[in-house]
């Protein structure tokens, strides 16, 4: 059962691991500097964040099982010192965690590096989702969300540079002006918030047809979504919108953009769990259709992978079944 305390709990954790990704990207060239590394940036990052992310579900919580992406092994070696004091620099000074100490910061990572259990109960995360994102400055997400018997129950995003208007216009940049910094979450069956209620999106579309794709061409088939969206956007035509994350989800939630087409690049890749849990039930909260690209509902009930699954595909319902069948009409038979 999904109360008001687990939904403060999860906005609290991703805001404040937010503080500390946004004091990093606001230091990349230093921190680059201190490592010799070009992404050492996003690696600290995602320590810390996770880090904060999982003191704060212990805290608050106890002995939660929670499934993320990193564990402390990298930085318990000693050739990744500095990355370890930079990390615990960045949690005192961002204010995330004032009082971060090497052991506390290691056994908090740690506590990521869980199994999931698809019968029980489990959070996911994913500390910093959009690496490339992150190292651009542009957009870029923490995603948080408890999955219960294999159905996503609750996610929170803390996405720290998008506007916080929804009437803004979204490109791949972070805004150069103006406020920035929105929190998503979403409860299953109760609605999508930012943090007030989200509005169900409304069912008419006006042309062009706005399309969020990956900015990277490893990560989606930009060809491949091209003759999908010329077939299912009509007369009125689309325009393409790339950016990184999870991001994508919630722009269509809140009518930024219209769909999100995640095409599969190479055979038998699996999507990972923690990269859409939190931001597929936002946008389907918010009135969307979320499915994979052959119209087959996200499958959280398998582990680690969505293995059930290939690409995903996320609109209003009618346009969302125009562009199901446009890839049904040009898939190779």
């Amino acid at each position: 059962m999904i109360d008001q305390k687990h939904i403060s709990i999860a906005r609290s954790a991703v805001e404040k691991a937010s503080l500390v990704t946004r004091h990093v990207q606001q230091r990349l060239a230093s921190v680059r500097s201190m490592t010799k590394d070009d992404r050492s940036p996003v690696t600290i990052a995602d320590f810390a964040s996770q880090a904060v992310v999982a003191r704060e579900l212990a805290r608050r919580l106890g002995g939660v099982r929670l499934v993320a992406e990193e564990s402390g092994g990298f930085l318990r070696e000693p050739e990744h010192k500095v990355h370890l004091r930079a990390t615990i620099a960045a949690l005192r000074e961002s204010g995330a965690w004032p009082d971060a100490s090497e052991d506390a910061v290691l056994g908090a990572i740690d506590r990521g590096a869980q199994e999931p259990d698809p019968g029980g109960t489990f959070w996911t995360l994913d500390p910093i989702d959009g690496t490339k994102g992150f190292l651009r400055s542009q957009q870029y997400c923490i995603a948080l969300a408890l999955i219960e018997r294999g159905e996503v129950a609750l996610g929170a995003m803390a996405c720290p540079n998008l506007p916080r208007s929804s009437g803004a216009a979204i490109d791949a940049l972070a805004p150069a002006a103006g406020p920035v910094g929105v929190v998503f979450h979403a409860v299953r069956g109760a609605g999508a918030f930012d943090p007030v209620r989200m509005a169900t999106r409304s069912p008419s579309i006006r042309p062009p047809v706005r399309v969020a794709e990956s900015m990277e061409a490893a990560h989606s088939d930009h060809d491949a979504a091209a003759r999908i969206m010329n077939r299912a956007a009509g007369a009125g035509g689309y325009k393409a919108v790339r950016l990184d994350s999870q991001c994508k989800y919630a722009v269509v939630a809140r009518a930024q953009a219209d769909v999100y087409l995640r095409l599969p690049v190479k055979p038998g890749y699996i999507e990972r769990i923690w990269d859409h849990a939190a931001g597929s039930l936002i946008a389907r909260e918010s009135g969307c259709s979320v499915t994979d690209i052959n119209g087959k509902p996200l499958d959280f009930a398998r582990g680690h992978g969505l293995e059930a699954n290939q690409g995903v595909v996320v609109a209003p319902p009618d346009l969302h079944a125009r562009v199901i069948s446009a890839i049904a009409e040009l898939r190779p038979a």
